[in-house]
């Protein structure tokens, strides 16, 4: 067994860490991004200061699959203003009252003609709603419910100062080599504004994890995409089929900012290593996380996971899509992301990684019965109790590896920890108790 992947150490949660992980949220959280546009460039900009980034563009109108690469929308300023001069919604303010790709707009209108253009949230009358119309043209405004049930008949000055016209859409990229082509993918969404859970968590976390990569030996090539949900993976992949074929292990990472525990959502294989290297992590948290099976809804694992490129990529989340109540709206604030948060979910990803790089299969090179651990130092001299985790590590290896088992196999029917099995694997092959295969 090689030294030279990933270390194993100790989990912990660096919590300097996750204070600078919030700090770089904070700074990308008044950026106002869409699936094109400038606030994508700008976003990709400050990450490519913390790590090399590639930024590609990709033409309005090119064919990516069944879809269309869209125009560009930029957006400079929008409001609503009363008869009285006083703006009641004001973009400046709060980049998620305006509905996302809205086209231009400038008139004065009556409440009643302006109420179909406004969204709210009955249910949340404090919060404003994200809303977007990618694919069809509109414009609208999102406000807090209260606001909006306190609205005059009006009229109304009615601003949007947008543009939406031929451009590209923009993603970003950051390849690092290991020893062998074959990659693990991590891709996030940079197409929310000012959403901090749901994503700019996933997108500093992602940084993160590239950063820390950098400067570690990997045998993987680990490949991270900043891409605009939904159309950003799919024209990656039209545009890499190529590429797509060396991906062996994939996370898309979203909502990973929050308090909630850890949810997995396993890929569209369900059993795949990297759904049994989440498993066999989560397992092993102080407050062990949750799987769930792959469904065709959600983030861009579904693009990932179409049967036409089937790659194993699973989802990680903390809170769950749609399932708690500041989920795209106002509320999903810097206050709502937890430096703590962040900084375990780095953790948690560095030891599935870690799992990932060690896993092998070996095989047990005296299958007749137990080899005598003791005379090799392995076991302790004193009996009459029982094992401890490493030499129950070691007794399951050696029963367990007989050519066809992997490490990860080992720690999942044994229920012991993965990093305990390395161990004793590593000890079991000092002694050449254990080679591996192939």
């Amino acid at each position: 067994m090689t030294e030279r992947l990933l270390p194993i150490a100790d989990s912990h949660v660096d919590e300097a860490l996750g204070q600078a992980l919030h700090a770089f949220a904070d700074e990308l959280y008044p950026i106002c991004r869409s699936i094109t546009g400038n606030g994508v460039r700008q976003t990709l900009a400050l990450i490519n200061r913390r790590i090399p980034l590639e930024t590609h563009e990709v033409p309005s109108g090119t064919q990516a699959f069944d879809w269309t690469i869209p125009r560009e929308w930029n957006i400079r300023d929008a409001w609503i203003r009363d008869r009285h001069g006083n703006k009641i919604v004001d973009f400046r303010k709060h980049n998620l009252s305006v509905l996302n790709y809205s086209v231009p707009m400038s008139a004065t209108m009556t409440l009643a003609e302006l109420k179909p253009h406004l969204y709210s949230l009955p249910d949340q009358p404090e919060a404003i709603p994200y809303r977007t119309s990618y694919h069809q043209e509109a414009w609208g405004f999102c406000l807090p419910h209260r606001q909006l049930m306190a609205l005059d008949e009006g009229p109304y000055e009615v601003v949007i100062d947008s543009t939406l016209e031929p451009g590209h859409l923009t993603y970003g990229e950051c390849l690092l080599p290991g020893e062998v082509s074959d990659e693990v993918l991590v891709s996030c969404h940079v197409c929310h504004p000012s959403l901090s859970d749901d994503n700019l968590s996933g997108i500093v976390v992602a940084t993160e994890l590239a950063r820390y990569l950098a400067t570690v030996p990997h045998r993987f090539s680990y490949r991270f995409l900043f891409v605009p949900g939904t159309i950003g993976s799919i024209a990656w992949l039209a545009r890499n089929e190529a590429a797509a074929q060396r991906i062996r292990h994939g996370v898309v990472l979203t909502c990973v900012g929050d308090a909630a525990s850890f949810t997995y959502k396993r890929s569209r294989r369900g059993a795949a290593d990297i759904d049994l290297a989440f498993e066999q992590v989560l397992r092993h948290l102080p407050a062990p996380g949750d799987l769930v099976d792959f469904s065709p809804y959600g983030y861009d694992e579904r693009q990932y996971c179409s049967p036409g490129f089937n790659l194993a990529v699973g989802c990680l989340m903390r809170g769950v899509h749609g399932e708690f109540p500041e989920y795209h709206t106002s509320n999903d604030n810097p206050g709502f992301l937890k430096p703590h948060s962040l900084a375990e979910t780095v953790s948690v990803l560095q030891q599935v990684f870690e799992v990932l790089e060690h896993n092998a299969t070996l095989r047990n090179t005296k299958p007749f019965c137990e080899p005598q651990l003791g005379k090799r130092g392995l076991y302790r001299t004193t009996g009459g109790t029982g094992p401890n985790s490493e030499n129950m590590a070691m007794l399951w290896l050696l029963n367990q590896c007989d050519g066809s088992q992997s490490l990860l196999d080992v720690a999942r029917r044994s229920g012991l920890a993965f990093r305990t099995v390395v161990r004793a694997a590593q000890a079991l092959a000092q002694a050449q108790l254990l080679v591996p295969v192939g």
